[in-house]
């Protein structure tokens, strides 16, 4: 069962953008050419495109019992680029850089 999406429209998005420029933390990250508020919010916004993808139909496909051999091989090769997605949406914003840059602090902790 699919959960309609809650960033499904340019103007959601747009919402969510505003709403997280408006944190101090996101805000002081801005660059002239990148503000952060922008940048998660569309790193959101496909992030649950591709959760949804994987959730909604490519876990199903795999739980199938009608999937076998090279089949299910196509489907975890699918299944890995839909991650590969997820992590540069994950590694993208500035804000969540410290969770695969060990050597910058947390957000909170500046």
């Amino acid at each position: 069962m699919s959960i309609r999406r809650l960033l499904n429209s340019a103007e959601k998005i747009k919402g969510l953008a505003e709403k997280l420029s408006r944190c101090e933390q996101v805000a002081r990250l801005d660059s002239d050419e990148e503000p952060q508020g922008w940048t998660l919010a569309h790193s959101f916004a496909d992030l649950e495109e591709s959760f949804r993808k994987f959730l909604d139909e490519q876990l199903p496909k795999l739980m199938d019992g009608q999937f076998k051999g090279s089949t299910i091989n196509e489907l975890l090769l699918e299944i890995g680029e839909e991650f590969r997605h997820i992590l540069y949406h994950m590694k993208d914003p500035e804000f969540f850089r410290y969770l695969h840059d060990e050597s910058k602090e947390k957000i909170e902790e500046h």
